[in-house]
């Protein structure tokens, strides 16, 4: 019966492609191919946000962090994100559309000048290969896993090769339209298999199970461990998770072209501000669905242990109930749920890291403005160019021991705070010039890069004494910090210019000024 939820699989891989090209129509100018005409309806726009920061990882980690006793802590982390988005849908997000921008970091070129402009999508661009390297090849170690259960024996370069070519058809032709229309769909399986589990579980345990997981812990939201060295190393902590997750979303919606490209496609400012609240929301409600998946699984297999169900780690707990607690073609589709939000948060990528090459670097290059033809041409052609690197970097992670979901954690913390930084210093520092800038945004990544790998916390556990790194909330406050302390200090060291003010609408005044968009409508 196998061969059924196979068959599920492999027709669901070749309809998103081709759902996703039919509704992206053809491209026909770069702007359309980054953001759309500005066309796309919001929901879609937010449905899309969503799926591009939920990995593979996330859909089968929350539940088992659920079961192991982190209870509905991931709910608590949501909280402080939706607080992140509504600052960014206020205070960034009018200067993006209002600038007619394609690229957040067209702000600081505006703002700065055209050198900051360009280490900020440099920083951009390879943390984003790092991390989404390390994401790719995560995503590979699951579905190697149900693929064997299907009786397929692919290695995880061969399953990284074949997502990446069939997510790079439709990010190729498609562009924007069509990453934010399969993400969407995506989400929507996902999403859907997640409330198909709840069903199937409440059915099994009934609401004596739903009491016995509330006794065990397993829904609890908030944790009130007050204690400094708890705050500053675990992300559940409540400081950490609210404070700590409101600024470290500030960064990630805000700052991240990743994020700030799906926003931008959107029809209206207000569109683009609804797309962006909202997405916390339904981020919320997410990962209260797959914790509820913990806590149910939790009372279904009555509380045993991992060891004792027979799993190597807590992310084989959603997986293994997938293939052996659902009816056959339903674990087919929520498998393929599984690989849709890998493609999801790859093909995402892709689109973006294409944009802020060819927007922020390769256009400033041009002493006119290039055709239509050439630009378009130029951002399919840096979308294979990254998907090329990305699958290549996540082939040559293969090889390696390292814990592959801290890796990736920890990877924004060297840039995330000095991305943050250079917008709130353009907007909070008025007399700070470009040179300022560059200055705090490279001092801040070789600090954070520092704390990253060398500061440790001497945290309690078990009587043992374990240096714990900071937890990841924590990296962007810091940066930001650094930022604005050290642009600011520089900025004491020259006479203020004539006009020292930071304009609100993201357009610069002089001959550094960046472009308001790859090319002239």
């Amino acid at each position: 019966m196998r061969q059924l939820d196979l068959l599920v699989v492999v027709v669901y891989l070749v309809a998103i492609a081709v759902t996703g090209l039919r509704l992206a129509g053809r491209q026909k100018t770069a702007k359309d191919y980054f953001v759309g005409e500005g066309h796309m309806p919001w929901w879609t726009v937010s449905f899309s946000v969503v799926a591009t920061e939920t990995s593979v990882l996330t859909v089968i980690s929350l539940p088992g962090g659920a079961y192991g006793g982190q209870g509905f802590g991931n709910v608590e982390l949501a909280l402080g994100y939706v607080i992140g988005r509504v600052v960014v849908a206020t205070a960034l997000i009018p200067l993006y559309k209002r600038g007619g921008f394609v690229s957040a970091y067209q702000y600081l070129g505006g703002r700065f000048g055209l050198r900051l402009q360009g280490l900020a999508s440099l920083a951009f661009v390879f943390t984003r290969l790092l991390a989404e390297g390390v994401r790719l090849f995560a995503s590979a170690i699951p579905i190697k896993l149900l693929l064997d259960e299907f009786g397929v024996h692919a290695g995880y370069r061969a399953i990284i090769v074949v997502l990446t070519m069939i997510t790079v058809v439709y990010t190729y032709l498609g562009g924007i339209k069509a990453v934010i229309w399969t993400d969407a769909i995506q989400m929507g399986l996902y999403l859907g298999g997640a409330l198909l589990a709840i069903g199937v579980l409440s059915g099994h345990v009934g609401g004596e199970g739903f009491q016995r997981a509330a006794q065990a812990g397993r829904f609890g939201l908030f944790d009130t461990d007050f204690g400094l060295a708890h705050i500053l190393t675990s992300p559940f902590a409540l400081p950490t998770a609210i404070v700590g997750g409101a600024i470290f979303a500030m960064a990630s919606h805000g700052s991240d072209q990743l994020i700030v490209q799906r926003v931008l496609a959107t029809r209206t400012l207000r569109d683009a501000q609804k797309a962006m609240i909202a997405s916390g929301v339904f981020v919320t409600l997410q990962f209260a669905a797959f914790s509820l998946v913990g806590a149910l699984l939790w009372s279904y297999n009555q509380g045993r242990s991992f060891t004792e169900l027979g799993l190597t780690s807590s992310d084989d707990l959603y997986p293994n109930f997938i293939l052996h607690g659902l009816p056959v073609v339903i674990s087919g589709l929520l498998v393929a749920g599984i690989l849709g939000a890998a493609m999801g948060s790859l093909s995402s990528a892709l689109n973006s890291m294409s944009n802020s090459t060819v927007a922020d670097i390769i256009h400033n290059l041009f002493r006119s403005a290039p055709s239509e033809e050439f630009l378009l041409a130029l951002a399919r052609l840096m979308t294979l160019v990254w998907a090329v690197l990305m699958a290549l970097f996540a082939c040559a992670f293969s090889t390696s021991t390292g814990n592959v979901y801290l890796t990736g954690l920890t990877i924004a913390g060297y840039t995330y705070g000095a991305l943050l930084g250079a917008f709130l210093l353009g907007r909070t520092v008025r007399r700070a010039n470009e040179t300022d800038a560059v200055i705090a945004f490279l001092a801040t990544v070789g600090v954070m890069t520092y704390i990253v790998r060398g500061v440790r916390i001497d945290v309690g556990v078990a009587g043992n004494t374990v240096p714990t790194a900071i937890a990841a909330q924590w990296l962007v406050p810091i940066g930001v910090v650094i930022t604005l302390v050290v642009g600011g200090a520089a900025s004491l060291f020259h006479r203020a210019p004539e006009s020292a003010q930071a304009p609100a609408d993201g357009a610069g005044s002089g001959p550094d000024r960046a472009p308001t968009a790859v090319a002239p409508e």
